[in-house]
């Protein structure tokens, strides 16, 4: 069996059943958490455990699936985790900006991430059609990862956010703190969306993987939330680190789609394919790197102070 061929439907609803269990236990413990605020410890517990979820499925996948599989859920988990935790610093400069009460900050993100797996859903059920009817579509998908990542590779992260036109209106409306803060989240997680659908579509094609993937990938961000307000200002090199893995999948994505019509050579010259292997590792090189890069440059900056 190969990496891409289906999960029979009984794998699909055990699946399914076990992801739905987990979701809810920690919707739950949100709910229920929901006026006070979270420590950094149950925050670090939380954050390990969904982690260590993920890698337990992902070692446990070749055993009902295939070695290809588990490599395809590795690379698209990292990631779309990678592409969930550079959102979360959005979501931090969010809820800071319109003074979130502490207290108030586990619920809006609750409701943050059921928000974005309902649009994830959508944007993967409409991306598998179209990949299924249109093989040109993948021009499309790796073209826009490439003008994202030039775009994040421009950004300026020292620039707060800024509240849009909806945002405000709302506002002039009356709305409470924390239905702004709500309308907020949920609108700039349909740009983010946009951006992790096509760079899981360009390791694989397989929906069992790419729903896995992006279900673990948003398990635990709540508690990671509370984490990485701190790394903030070390993480200086995350964006530009995306940016690099983005492109990277956008220009995969253009070779795969001049193959599959049947152009192979450019000028002359042949056009490569990219294996998953070789996907992984550039991604965990590039992170790997961006972090160690980011930890240099915090701590001269320490010395220097």
């Amino acid at each position: 069996m190969s990496a891409s061929t289906p999960m029979s439907l009984h794998i699909w609803v055990i699946t399914l059943i076990g992801l739905t269990a987990v979701l809810g236990f920690d919707f739950a413990l949100a709910y229920f958490n929901r006026n006070k605020k979270t420590s950094l410890k149950a925050a670090t517990f939380w954050t390990l455990f969904y982690v260590g979820l993920a890698i337990a499925f992902g070692i446990a996948l070749a055993s009902f699936a295939t070695e290809g599989a588990r490599s395809e859920f590795f690379a698209g988990w990292i990631t779309e985790y990678s592409l969930s935790f550079d959102n979360l610093f959005v979501f931090i400069l969010i809820l800071a900006r319109l003074q979130v009460p502490a207290e108030k900050e586990e619920l809006v993100l609750l409701i943050g991430i059921v928000s974005s797996l309902f649009l994830r859903g959508i944007f993967i059920a409409g991306g598998s059609a179209l990949v299924n009817r249109y093989s040109w579509i993948f021009y499309f998908f790796g073209l826009f990862l490439i003008y994202t990542a030039v775009q994040l590779f421009r950004e300026n992260e020292s620039e707060e956010w800024q509240e849009g036109r909806l945002i405000s209106f709302i506002r002039s409306k009356g709305a409470s703190t924390f239905v702004l803060a709500l309308f907020a989240i949920s609108t700039t997680n349909v740009l983010f969306a946009f951006d992790s659908i096509p760079a899981i579509f360009g390791l694989t094609k397989n929906p069992y993987i790419i729903v896995t993937a992006n279900v673990f990938a948003l398990m635990g961000l709540r508690q990671l939330y509370f984490l990485i307000g701190g790394l903030m200002a070390k993480l200086v090199y995350l964006t530009e680190g995306l940016s690099l893995i983005l492109a990277f999948i956008g220009l995969k994505l253009v070779f795969e789609a001049a193959a599959n019509g049947g152009h192979h050579k450019v000028a002359g010259i042949t056009i490569p394919e990219i294996s998953l292997t070789v996907s992984l590792g550039f991604i965990l090189v590039v992170l790997a790197t961006t972090a160690i890069v980011s930890l240099a440059a915090a701590k001269r900056e320490e010395k220097a102070a």
